[in-house]
């Protein structure tokens, strides 16, 4: 758990990029639910961030 947050505040590759994969994993999921109106209305956010996120972290050191 430590290596994770070393990851994220040394801006390493790896842990940002599983950031912004569960970013669009809980999207995707917000999306595909019946129960609540605002998760639905904040879908496409929430994944669109995860996907710059992704796009961007993919640039980051390993």
């Amino acid at each position: 758990m430590t290596h994770f947050f070393q990851g994220l505040l040394g801006f390493k590759r790896g842990a940002w990029e599983l950031v912004a994969s569960v970013l669009i994993g809980v999207g995707v999921v917000m999306l595909m639910q019946p129960f609540a109106l605002w998760l639905f209305s904040y879908s496409f956010i929430i994944t669109l961030i995860g996907t710059i996120m992704f796009i961007v972290v993919s640039h980051f050191p390993e």
